[in-house]
């Protein structure tokens, strides 16, 4: 698709003096009124634990979406009171009822995928392949737990202290209501898709999401209702971080948080000092790594999917490309195209390559560290500027060259469409300079060379890292854990570490026949003789 773009330009895009052109929406499109209608709020948000009154905006326009019920922390404890009742209930299904819920769910998405894609793209500002990102996620993890659930928590049988006298069995426990921070980039899989899995394993949810995105979270919850979760099983609180954030730890029995590394580190201190568990998935500045025998076209491609996928508010978009010296000139050639070529809008159809920023605060950063960049002598390879024919919010994709550690965007995460590129002749260098930040979220290598590519990805600390693709294939491989190194976060979302998490593990230990202590007639001495030498030919015939 984007080689295309690189030399044409539909018919239905028009381009701005020297900038990337923008995607014209076709005739009949949907329009925000006609999607967040006054009664699909009051459906959404009617179960919502809040007394106050807050609103959300598109970022496509800066106008108002909807208004939302606002909680209070005592709201907040209202919800939890609620969640706990309805957690015991739901813990006492059968699992495989549990599960089968995920399952209905995840037909369910897809049938209806057009009513999230909306809501999203409005929310969200991205555009609608991009949306379409969570939609896929989201299906795939309802599938893979729906399925694998009943084998990850199923009751697991140990070797006790003593064979044959010693039955032991691991069983999981849920661990009750969960706490879920959820944030504003990928609403509906960063909201329902981290909650599946808690759900599966018996917990009841209580959920904050961002107050821009809150809609396409509500509308998440209802259709998992629709699916048969009971309705008290998952309670969504809204407002702001700082207000209502410190209740959802303070009444937790775990906390899932998705966010900055600055708050998240003061969830886990909160977290700790209640002796609850959490995990984290924070920042990232992830490392793309162009080899010299790299297919330059694919990397082009890719470089365009990682860098700029929803204007580059995804944790694990690259914002650090390093490539070989011996073929940095050509690559930069083809990224470049590819990237002036890229078509900006904010319809709600597909067609648009990207979409706007989400805030003001992402665009004055972006523009900071552009502009910063620039000033200290970097090189503009494309974009470099905010784009307000398009919306307020439209931030060109930008490339970089020439950029040096004096420079913010160097270091600190842009979160935004932003690259900067580097050149090195050496690849041990080039993974010292990858593996030169706090972070450790994401990574991408490119090679012709698979087993060469799999090598250089080992060396590589961060928690995924993809061969030859940007980051769909880590995160999509769902039965492989997914999280971050570093700064970038604690615990794993994904795979068995995804759903353990969310569970107590409990030892139930059975000791038949003989107790572990003196018996038939043996003094202490007698016994520890014994013992020692069980201990010793338990070992020669290799019990584990």
């Amino acid at each position: 698709m984007m080689d295309s773009q690189a030399t044409t330009q539909d018919a239905d895009a028009t381009t701005a003096a020297g900038g990337n052109p923008v995607f014209t929406a076709p005739a009949g499109a949907r329009t925000a009124a006609e999607v967040v209608t006054p009664e699909l709020v009051a459906r959404l948000t009617r179960d919502v634990v809040g007394t106050g009154s807050t609103a959300n905006h598109t970022p496509f326009t800066g106008d108002r979406l909807a208004e939302l019920p606002e909680s209070t922390p005592a709201d907040v404890a209202t919800a939890f009171a609620r969640a706990r009742e309805a957690q015991r209930a739901w813990a006492a299904v059968p699992l495989r009822k549990r599960a089968a819920v995920l399952l209905r769910f995840h037909d369910l998405v897809l049938a209806r995928q057009s009513e999230v894609l909306d809501l999203i793209q409005l929310e969200t500002g991205k555009a609608r392949l991009h949306a379409h990102e969570e939609v896929q996620a989201v299906a795939v993890a309802a599938r893979h737990y729906g399925r694998k659930a009943p084998s990850y928590l199923r009751p697991r049988g140990h070797t006790g202290v003593v064979p044959t006298l010693t039955k032991v069995t691991e069983l999981r426990q849920p661990r009750g209501v969960i706490g879920q921070i959820a944030p504003w980039n990928y609403p509906f899989e960063l909201s329902v898709g981290d909650a599946l899995p808690a759900f599966a394993a018996g917990n009841a949810v209580v959920m904050k999401p961002d107050t821009e995105t809150a809609l396409t979270a509500l509308w998440a919850r209802q259709l998992l209702i629709e699916a048969g979760l009971p309705e008290q099983v998952w309670q969504v609180v809204i407002g702001e971080g700082p207000v209502i954030g410190p209740a959802v730890v303070q009444h937790a029995d775990y906390v899932s948080f998705t966010g900055s590394t600055r708050t998240g580190r003061g969830v886990a201190q909160s977290a700790a000092a209640r002796l609850v568990g959490c995990s984290l998935e924070l920042g990232g500045k992830n490392a793309m790594l162009v080899l010299r025998d790299a297919d330059l076209d694919k990397a082009a491609d890719g470089a365009v999917r990682g860098c700029f996928s929803s204007a580059g508010q995804l944790c694990i978009s690259i914002e650090r490309l390093y490539v070989h010296e011996s073929v940095a000139d050509d690559f930069l050639a083809r990224f470049a195209a590819r990237t002036k070529a890229m078509r900006l809008g904010s319809g709600l159809s597909y067609g648009a390559d990207m979409g706007s920023l989400v805030s003001a605060n992402q665009l004055e950063t972006v523009s900071r560290h552009v502009d910063e960049a620039v000033a200290k002598g970097a090189t503009l390879v494309a974009g470099g500027r905010p784009r307000p024919d398009i919306g307020p919010l439209f931030y060109e994709p930008t490339i970089l060259d020439g950029v040096d550690a004096p420079m913010a965007v160097c270091a600190e995460e842009t979160f935004g469409p932003v690259v900067s590129v580097y050149r090195f002749s050496d690849e041990d260098r080039a993974v010292d300079l990858a593996n030169d930040t706090p972070y450790g979220l994401n990574a991408s290598v490119w090679t012709k060379d698979g087993r060469r590519g799999r090598a250089v990805a080992a060396r590589l600390r961060t928690g995924t890292v993809n061969v030859n693709e940007s980051y769909a294939a880590g995160y999509g491989s769902v039965q492989s854990p997914m999280g971050g190194m570093g700064d970038s976060g604690l615990g794993r979302r994904h795979g068995s570490e995804g759903i353990l998490k969310y569970t107590e593990a409990q030892t139930v230990a059975h000791q038949r026949l003989l107790p572990l202590a003196p018996s038939f007639g043996m003094d202490d001495e007698k016994y520890a003789a014994f013992m020692t030498l069980s201990l010793r030919a338990m070992k020669a015939i290799r019990l584990r």
